[in-house]
């Protein structure tokens, strides 16, 4: 799709022509060869809600190491791999495209952008092809049933890089038909809200609130009948750990009266659902997305297990360490008989399924994240760009 029919995709922003100064046509030059070291573009600086709300200048922040200091390197050229992948992920999207086709480019061109080396660099995650009903936990799997895009579907597009274990998790909604925009705009002004109110020692579950009035005041035309729109209520934002992805902080769509607080130097994926269904999503068809589980420190199986879960684990191990990886990977790496190793790799809980989250059949889900850090002075939203 040429960048002038670009707006075919609903409430995404147009991509300045200067986004990307040291990228050329075909997203072939990869993010270290662009920047200096450690001098890779920042997110974008927020206030804290203080009183006077008085956003530090950047010469000031840079006085205070807040743009040049340690890890926040490396996250930042995970940033600008994500921003820099998803302009030509969306420059591909058409109806019609199949999204086995779909994810293997757009992994192929963030392999190449982040420089992909082993644990050092690359995938965060599978990249999440989610259709209609179905709000997250899908890609596809050798053998699926083809899916594609089309003009009367809403996908959302979830994927990760990370550089030395910090993920940059980010995701939007594709639609064609205007019809989807209350659904897009809800999570929209819902994340935008999280990402408002994130700061230190902000109470997490303040922040469900918010995005649950706001969700709640949407309503979208369904089969002539105009239908609310619902916050899904058992999804969540997250912390990010180096190398955990859903870290132990969670961040409601919906009051739940959990006091939690957020703390200077985390970083949080703020991320909002919203559906024309029930409001919760369960577990439904054939499983895609694994991970080990980062509370088994050592990752043993017992003696008498079968060697090939030994072998499958020690790839595992060596390939994605701790970082959710999906079956197609495991084919991709070699690994095409790994069904009834992982099986045995899930029962003895030393990996974990990530089955597909459905709401209820001929509803529609939407999705908007974020990936922000909360440095003392103010707030950095990482992976905010043009698009949205």
């Amino acid at each position: 799709m040429a960048d002038s029919d670009r707006m075919k995709l609903r409430l995404l922003g147009e991509w300045k022509e200067t986004a990307f100064p040291n990228q050329d046509a075909q997203f072939s030059v990869p993010i270290d060869k662009q920047y200096k070291k450690n001098e890779y573009p920042t997110g974008v600086f927020l206030p804290y809600n203080t009183r006077n709300n008085i956003l530090p200048t950047v010469d000031e922040l840079r006085e205070q190491k807040v743009i040049k200091s340690g890890n926040f390197s490396s996250i930042r050229r995970a940033a600008e791999a994500h921003k820099q992948t998803r302009k030509f992920a969306q420059s591909i999207i058409k109806p019609g495209l199949e999204f086995l086709e779909f994810v293997q480019k757009l992994e192929a061109k963030s392999k190449k952008l982040i420089s992909a080396k082993g644990l050092k660099s690359g995938w965060g995650f599978p990249t999440g092809v989610s259709l209609n009903e179905c709000a997250a936990h899908y890609t596809p799997n050798y053998g699926d049933p083809v899916m594609k895009f089309s003009q009367n579907s809403i996908v959302k597009v979830d994927f990760g890089v990370h550089v030395d274990g910090y993920i940059i998790d980010s995701a939007f909604s594709v639609a064609f038909d205007e019809k989807f925009d209350p659904l897009i705009q809800a999570t929209k002004e819902a994340t935008a809200e999280g990402v408002k109110m994130a700061g230190i020692d902000q109470c997490i579950d303040d922040i469900g609130a918010s995005i649950e009035e706001i969700i709640s005041s949407f309503e979208m035309e369904v089969g002539g009948k105009m239908v609310p729109i619902k916050p899904i209520e058992n999804l969540s934002g997250h912390n990010i750990e180096p190398y955990r992805i859903h870290a132990k902080k969670s961040v409601p769509l919906v009051q739940t009266y959990n006091h939690e607080r957020m703390h200077e130097n985390e970083i949080y994926a703020i991320e909002t659902f919203a559906t024309t269904g029930s409001g919760t999503v369960v577990s439904a068809g054939t499983c895609s997305h694994y991970s080990l589980n980062y509370d088994m420190l050592r990752h043993q199986l017992p003696g008498h297990s079968m060697a090939s879960a030994r072998q499958l684990l020690r790839e595992i191990h060596t390939k994605f360490g701790t970082l959710p990886f999906c079956r197609r990977w495991l084919d991709d790496f070699g690994m095409t008989k790994h069904l009834l190793p992982l099986k045995a790799l899930v029962m003895a809980n030393i990996a974990l399924d990530f089955p597909p989250l459905n709401d209820v059949y001929g509803s529609f889900t939407s999705q908007t994240e974020h990936t922000i850090l909360l440095h003392k002075e103010c707030k950095e939203v990482l992976s905010m760009s043009d698009d949205y």
